[in-house]
């Protein structure tokens, strides 16, 4: 195994494991992750991550990832057209054509999240 291709494994085990913090009826962005991670211009790397994400024996909630808009973006990545929206539409999140309602109420900021709760 080259060490690009190490590299890049462990870049998506670590989106993985970022994503599955995210939690129940939130939404974060590629670029937040990516940001976290310290990749900042990785946020395209962090979507090709989570199109590989249902590989893993640990669930990924993919879906809770959307564009710095808001937007689903990642649906065509799901089995069924409309299976992402399902999935937050389950967690009460609204979505109307294509887009997080309310997105700025919903957002989890892993940069903010994750750094108060590593100081409590």
């Amino acid at each position: 195994m080259s060490q690009t291709s190490r590299n890049n494994d462990n870049f998506f085990e670590r989106v993985y494991q970022v994503t599955r913090l995210v939690p129940f009826g939130r939404v974060t962005t590629y670029g937040a992750i990516a940001r976290y991670l310290g990749a900042t211009r990785s946020a395209r790397m962090v979507g090709w991550a989570l199109n590989s994400s249902s590989s893993q024996e640990e669930w990924v909630p993919a879906h809770r990832v959307v564009n710095r808009k808001g937007l689903l973006t990642g649906k065509i990545h799901f089995p069924g057209s409309n299976t992402m929206q399902q999935l937050l539409k389950a967690e009460g999140i609204r979505v109307e054509d294509n887009a997080v309602v309310d997105f700025d109420m919903h957002f989890w900021d892993p940069n903010v999240e994750l750094v108060k709760e590593s100081k409590k």
